[in-house]
């Protein structure tokens, strides 16, 4: 039995005359750039995540980038994050002219630790930046204390967590704004590259909503440099029409992650750790285990494909070597990176297809040991 890593064909194959009906729609309209789709998912997402305004972007890497501008994060400040997320979280500060400032992960959930992050501030730490991976939220709460206490601006990575809750609230009211994509293969995924920012604050969104269009709040009239990070009307259409089953999916992923934690406990594995306060909509389903590229690569002979999120952290990155960091300066963030594998899982995998990656699971494990 073959199993992709995620199956967005079945899932495409679901939804396709959905798709054409809301194709048509936009070619008859002829609008394609933001405009009505785009209005009514923004509405809808909003609405969605709890909070008053969402902002459609041309990417999570965008809508993060875009929130961190807003926010007045600039040249020479310094901004708190983790270095176990993709790479595009520290990209955003970087396009600020800002300075990525990494701190390590607590070793059960992988998420930012609070209890490192007083030490990382200095008389530059603007902003802080919890990054919800896997689907999983940070812990807000602690993280909400140390920025009030030091009067520091909070920007959500919710890139991946979509949905997700921390104390029976949707992520993206914990901060001045939060950035989410929407690439394909994540939970809400659109057909190609997009994403959101949301917020609470007016007077932020209506700032943001001249940065990504060019600094304009009316056609040729430009009152800030701004930038093209506009949201497509297909894909505003899209989204709205996949924002729909979105609870269903979720509940999907949970039962099939709650699945394989049964299937697999007593394994050996270090599996997913939930805190008791958080919703974990399981973007991905992350086990940790040495001889981790040999069992891969055992799965991957017999059909099963995986993933790791991310074999390299940021710090570690050629394009970061600037920042001064070493092996060594996050040693659990860096540890994590060399034992984790991400096992195929998505709202289509089935109970049967998760039973098999198990056996062979097991059986890769009696036979890398």
């Amino acid at each position: 039995m073959k199993i992709p890593f995620m199956n967005l064909k079945r899932q495409n194959d679901f939804l396709k005359n959905e798709y054409l009906e809301a194709f048509r729609h936009v070619i008859e309209s002829s609008s394609f750039i933001l405009g009505k789709e785009v209005e009514k998912f923004e509405s809808e997402f909003a609405a969605y995540q709890q909070v008053k305004y969402c902002l459609g972007t041309s990417s999570g890497t965008t809508a993060l980038h875009l929130a961190l501008i807003a926010c007045g994060i600039g040249s020479g400040d310094e901004v708190i994050t983790v270095p176990n997320s993709f790479v595009a979280t520290a990209e955003a500060i970087a396009y600020c002219g800002a300075i990525p400032v990494f701190v390590d992960i607590d070793p059960e959930t992988y998420l930012l630790n609070p209890a490192l992050i007083e030490a990382a501030i200095t008389p530059k730490t603007r902003a802080i930046i919890p990054v919800h991976l896997y689907g999983c939220p940070a812990q807000l709460g602690p993280i909400q204390e140390i920025a009030e206490r030091h009067r520091l601006t909070i920007i959500e990575d919710a890139a991946q967590a979509h949905g997700a809750q921390f104390d029976g609230k949707r992520v993206g009211n914990f901060s001045r704004a939060a950035a989410f994509s929407f690439y394909p293969g994540k939970n809400l995924g659109a057909l190609g590259d997009a994403g959101a920012v949301v917020t609470n604050d007016q007077a932020l969104y209506e700032k943001m909503l001249l940065l990504r269009n060019h600094g304009s709040p009316r056609k040729y009239i430009h009152d800030l440099v701004g930038y093209n990070y506009r949201l497509d009307s297909l894909k505003g259409a899209t989204l709205s029409i996949k924002l729909c089953y979105l609870d269903q999916w979720t509940l999907i992923r949970q039962a099939r992650a709650k699945l394989y934690s049964e299937l697999l406990s007593g394994s050996g594995l270090k599996l997913p750790t939930i805190p008791r306060n958080v919703k974990h909509v399981f973007h991905v389903y992350v086990v940790e285990t040495g001889n981790r590229d040999r069992l891969m690569e055992f799965l991957k002979d017999r059909g099963i494909e995986t993933n790791i999120h991310y074999p390299v952290p940021i710090h570690l990155q050629k394009a970061f070597t600037y920042l001064g960091y070493r092996k060594g300066a996050f040693p659990v963030a860096e540890k994590a990176a060399e034992r984790i594998l991400s096992l195929p899982l998505c709202s289509e995998i089935t109970d049967d297809e998760i039973r098999e990656v198990v056996t062979v699971l097991k059986e890769g494990l009696r036979y890398v040991k």
